[in-house]
């Protein structure tokens, strides 16, 4: 699972399931007299029943979320098992609370958490604050200078360094500026080949993640593939050329996605 795939309301899930799990340890019920003080692992009904079907709840439904496809269980996606298991949850917790002669902070904090959860299991995926991502994405870096690589002698910190030098020139006989045309022994500069479209004007880069493997071809080349995109990997598109992307790998390579139908965006 990617961290930058999580949304508020898979951050609220997870919380209120970790809650949940030290209420399980804490006090269920106390009493004046002393004696009848216990957790809920010692409660089967209530600690394998009521907190681990909440915790299991959680689970599955932020696994469910974090899924390109929807998977099923008999018949059914995960993510509603999930939010079937968070309402049971804080529904036999709620029970508890209202038959117990005298809860304690375990069973309080439980029903607590609970209600926070299976609020967020059912509204996840109809509230906007909470389909927001959890962690906000990542500003993309500079240009690299043509032809400097990561970690070379002129380029300190790799790709987008704040203080990268410029470019050194290629090693040759150097030409008079005063002259025209080209210095002997100097090959001449690449022209943008006609197949390169130009890049949209207010595309603007993104992470991405491809729904299945997909080819990247080279950037001068259509028919040369450099590389091979896997799903549940994220990718940053630097570029928009007509329907395809350039795309940059984790390596810091970069070629064109011809096709970027069903992409996810981080």
């Amino acid at each position: 699972m990617n961290i930058r795939s999580l949304t508020r309301g898979d951050g609220v899930l997870i919380g209120a399931a970790v809650v949940l799990f030290i209420a399980s340890f804490l006090n269920l019920y106390s009493c004046d007299t002393g004696g009848c003080s216990t957790f809920a692992w010692e409660d089967s009904p209530v600690g394998w029943g009521s907190f681990l079907l909440g915790i299991a709840g959680a689970a599955l439904v932020v696994f469910a979320r974090s899924q390109p496809q929807p998977r099923k269980v008999v018949g059914l996606e995960l993510g509603q098992v999930g939010a079937s298991f968070a309402i049971a949850s804080a529904w036999t917790l709620l029970m508890a609370v209202f038959e117990a002669f005298s809860p304690g902070a375990g069973l309080i904090l439980g029903v607590i958490a609970a209600l926070v959860l299976a609020a967020a299991a059912v509204a996840g995926p109809m509230v906007p604050a909470l389909q927001a991502p959890l962690l906000s994405t990542p500003q993309a870096p500079a240009p690299q200078p043509y032809g400097a690589q990561p970690g070379q002698p002129g380029v300190p910190g790799g790709y987008g360094y704040p203080g990268a030098g410029a470019p050194q020139p290629y090693p040759g006989p150097q030409q008079d500026a005063s002259q025209g045309g080209q210095g002997f022994g100097q090959q001449p500069a690449p022209q943008p080949s006609a197949a390169q479209a130009a890049p949209a004007a207010d595309f603007a880069p993104f992470w991405f993640a491809v729904p299945a493997a997909r080819p990247l071809y080279a950037e001068d080349n259509p028919g040369a593939q450099i590389a091979e995109l896997a799903p549940g990997t994220w990718y940053l598109a630097v570029e928009q050329r007509g329907q395809a992307l350039v795309a940059q790998t984790q390596d810091g390579r970069r070629g064109v996605l011809q096709d970027s139908t069903g992409i996810q965006r981080g």
